[in-house]
Formats: C-alpha cells, sequence, structure tokens
C-alpha cells in the first residue's frame, strides 16, 4: 500500500518503538512526513549520500551552520510549513458553528467568541513566523513551491483567514458599526485575491519544470488551492449582510458567485480525477488515510455559500433594481436545489471517509489531522442553513450533532497537537530535506 503515496518526500525515518509496519501500513524503508506522506528513497538516498565522494562533503563548518539551524526557535521558525494554517480553519469553523448553532445559548455565544479570539491570535502567531521564516531564509520559498505536497498547503492561509473574517462579521459588525463593516469588507477582497491567486496558480504549479506529478502519488490535499475560492465565496456571503449599502452588497454577492463557479466546477473535475486514483490505486496508506475527508469540503462548504448567495439574492437584488423583479427569487430557489444535490453527493464522501477511517485499527498522529476538520465542519454549516431555511426539525438535528462531532474532533486534535509541540516532533519540513541536497550538490561541485 505503500506504493500508493508521494515518493517524492523527504522525511524522517519513522520511530519503530512508537509504530510498527502493521500499524503504518509502510514497509521496511519507508519513512513519513508529519503532514503524512510516505517515502519509499529514504534508503536509496542515505546510502548515496554516504557514498559520496570526501570531497565533495560538507565542510565543519557546513555541518556546524546546519546544526545551529535545528536548535532552539530557529528550528521552529525554519520548519513552521503551511499545513499549519489548517488549524486555523478546524479552529475557525468550530468558532461558527457554535454561533450558528440552532439550539443555541448565551454561553454557547460567549465560548464562540472565545474560541473566535483564540484563532486570531494563533494566525497572527502563525502569520509572524511564517514571514519571519521567508524572511530569515528566503531560498525556503521556493524550495516550498516546488514540492510536490507542501505547495498545496498555501490554499490553507487564505482559508483559515476566511474564517476569522466571517467572525468579524458575525460578531463585530451589529455591535461596532459601519466602520468596521467596511474593514471587513477590505479584509474580504484581500483574502478573495489571495484565494484566487491559489486556485488560478494551482495549475502552474503542477507544470513546474522538473517537477514529476504521476497519478499513484495524487491525494485529496490537489483540493485545498482550488476550495479557497468556495471559502472566499462564503465569507463574501456572510459579509454582504452587514455592508452599509444595497450596492456593496449587490458587487459582493455577484464577485461571490464568480468565485463559487470557479473553485466548485475546477473541484469536481479534481474529484473524478481523484476517483480515477483510488479505483486503480485503492486506499492511501494509514499515514494519510485521514485525507479521505477532504472532499466533503467543496461539497459542504459550495452547498452553504449557493444557499447562502441565493439568500442574499432574494434580499438585495430588488433593492437594487437587479434584473426582473422576482430574479431574486429565481436565484434562491435554485440555489436551494443546487445546495440540496450537493449535500447529496457530500454524504457519500462523508460516508466512505467514515469507512475508509474505521477499517484502520491505528492511525499515526500528524498535522494531517487537522484537514479533517475543516471539510466536516462546513458541511454541518450546510447542513444548519437548510434547515433554517426549509424549516426541517430532521436537518436542524443532524447539523446539531455533527457540529457536535466536530466539536469533539477538534478538542482530540487539539490535545495531540498540543503533546506534539511538546515533544518539538511536529516541527519538520519535508522541503527543507530538498534544499539540502541542493546546497550539497552546489557546494560539491565547487569543491570539484
Amino acid at each position: 500500500m505503500s506504493s500508493c503515496c508521494d515518493k517524492s518526500c523527504p522525511s524522517r525515518m519513522v520511530n519503530s518503538s512508537h509504530l510498527s509496519q502493521e500499524d503504518t501500513g509502510v514497509e521496511s524503508g519507508d519513512s513519513i512526513c508529519p503532514d503524512g506522506n510516505v517515502d519509499n528513497n529514504v534508503g536509496e538516498e542515505s546510502q548515496g549520500e554516504n557514498t559520496r565522494d570526501p570531497e565533495n562533503q560538507l565542510s565543519d563548518g557546513d555541518f556546524e551552520a546546519l546544526s545551529k539551524n535545528d536548535q532552539g526557535w530557529r528550528k521552529i521558525v525554519r520548519n513552521f510549513t503551511p499545513s499549519w494554517f489548517t488549524v486555523n480553519m478546524g479552529t475557525g469553523i468550530v468558532s461558527i458553528l457554535l454561533f450558528n448553532l440552532p439550539y443555541n445559548g448565551v454561553w454557547l455565544y460567549w465560548i464562540s467568541v472565545v474560541i473566535f479570539g483564540l484563532n486570531t491570535i494563533l494566525f497572527s502567531t502563525f502569520l509572524t513566523i511564517s514571514i519571519l521564516r521567508y524572511t530569515l531564509w528566503p531560498e525556503i520559498w521556493g524550495v516550498m513551491l516546488k514540492h510536490q505536497v507542501q505547495s498545496l498547503f498555501i490554499g490553507t492561509f487564505p482559508m483559515g483567514f476566511s474564517t476569522i473574517v466571517s467572525m468579524i462579521s458575525l460578531v463585530c459588525s451589529p455591535v461596532w458599526g459601519n466602520w468596521v463593516q467596511i474593514v471587513t469588507w477590505a479584509l474580504w477582497i484581500v483574502d478573495s485575491v489571495i484565494s484566487l491567486a491559489c486556485a488560478v496558480g494551482f495549475p502552474f504549479m503542477l507544470m513546474i519544470p522538473g517537477r514529476q506529478t504521476d497519478l499513484p502519488s495524487m491525494t485529496a490535499v490537489w483540493l485545498l488551492p482550488v476550495v479557497s475560492t468556495i471559502v472566499a465565496a462564503s465569507t463574501g456571503a456572510v459579509v454582504a449582510d452587514y455592508l452599509p449599502t444595497p450596492q456593496l452588497s449587490l458587487w459582493t454577492i455577484i464577485a461571490s458567485y464568480i468565485l463559487w463557479g470557479l473553485g466548485i466546477l475546477f473541484s469536481m473535475i479534481i474529484l473524478a480525477v481523484y476517483f480515477k486514483r483510488l479505483a486503480l490505486y485503492k486506499l492511501p496508506p494509514k499515514a494519510m488515510i485521514v485525507s479521505t475527508c477532504i472532499p466533503l469540503g467543496p461539497m459542504g462548504q459550495g452547498g452553504f455559500v449557493i444557499l447562502k448567495l441565493g439568500v442574499d439574492a432574494k434580499k438585495f437584488f430588488p433593492l437594487n433594481n437587479t434584473l426582473d423583479a422576482t430574479a431574486g427569487d429565481v436565484f434562491y430557489a435554485v440555489g436551494f436545489m443546487i445546495a440540496l444535490i450537493l449535500w447529496g453527493f457530500g454524504l457519500l464522501w462523508m460516508l466512505s471517509a467514515i469507512i475508509s477511517i474505521a477499517q484502520c485499527k491505528r492511525i499515526p498522529f500528524s498535522m494531517g489531522w487537522w484537514a479533517s476538520i475543516f471539510p466536516l465542519g462546513v458541511y454541518a454549516n450546510c447542513t444548519i442553513l437548510m434547515a433554517k431555511e426549509m424549516p426541517s426539525q430532521f436537518f436542524k438535528v443532524l447539523g446539531t450533532i455533527l457540529s457536535l462531532c466536530v466539536l469533539i474532533l477538534w478538542i482530540i486534535v487539539s490535545a495531540g497537537t498540543i503533546r506534539e509541540v511538546i515533544t518539538g516532533r511536529v516541527f519538520f519540513a519535508p522541503c527543507l530535506s530538498d534544499l539540502r541536497v541542493q546546497r550539497k550538490k552546489r557546494l560539491g561541485i565547487k569543491a570539484n
């Protein structure tokens, strides 16, 4: 089963004292990256390095520089990968769900506000560390973009930021007035531009010369840059409700429809390729099995967006004399129909993910676990909105149950992450191995 994973990801060896081969689904000599990727070539690379001509080996000064960067705060900053922003995605969707719960109360509202504050602090911290990383070591940026897996996690940055912008609209705009609404709108524009850049740049990242991409190495992580536009559209649908003028709301709604169309159709293309990969090469190994939850994201978020935009169109189209007088009602009805279809398609992916994960006896913890929280969360959020618009007691109860499952999963993954942060094992960037290889080759050429 290890043949189904990405063979190009440099990584550390699996600690046999913690995981057996049966636990990880990884054959002897394989290794696991913190994001869940498996590498079969580590043994060969190590052997190649050991047999390198002594004249091409790093000098004592070079080894001293490398060891210095692997200690203290430098180790944390250098190994701080974009996948950390999945923490913001998971934490942010939990705060949104607690805010939107059908069976709500004042105490749940304040818990959602506290989690929103925590998410804002985490995002600010992660952003600061990321800026330091690429400022102190600018060469890492290029290596990261060329990495087959790490580059795809760039899409988690705008998605994590979107959850914060949404909560600012829901919590702060009604209380602090117009100036917050304008600031929120500006933040949404910035987020949308970044999301659009991620989605449009994704095909070109796959086409970078020297970057080999084959079907067996494909994972659902391919969806991350594309889904960011759908998430930005959902934030736009929320922000439009609180803008000071109907004209601004209309522009935001139209832009959100465009972002939704780009993201949802592109996601369908990727899902078709992903299903072919599953059919031909079977399920990913245990180390990556959690990634089977990711396809639920575009379905749940896509359904929420098209339904919420329909609600907004019904409200703001008549105020702006947009199209026909009944255009808003048509957009609303069609939006609900599409949302219901996407919700049903998402149910298929959710059940598939549950069955895939259930057949694994033990799954090694990694930062990739965070990628499972957001897809389930947006699916629950779509269910809650459908329950509100029908209205339906069934969807209301189901949305509450799904939200509680997301909350429990968030607590479990948070506890695991805190444990890994304390031990320091979570601070490992697979792309840095590529940088070391490049540096050794460069120094070897000079030595000759």
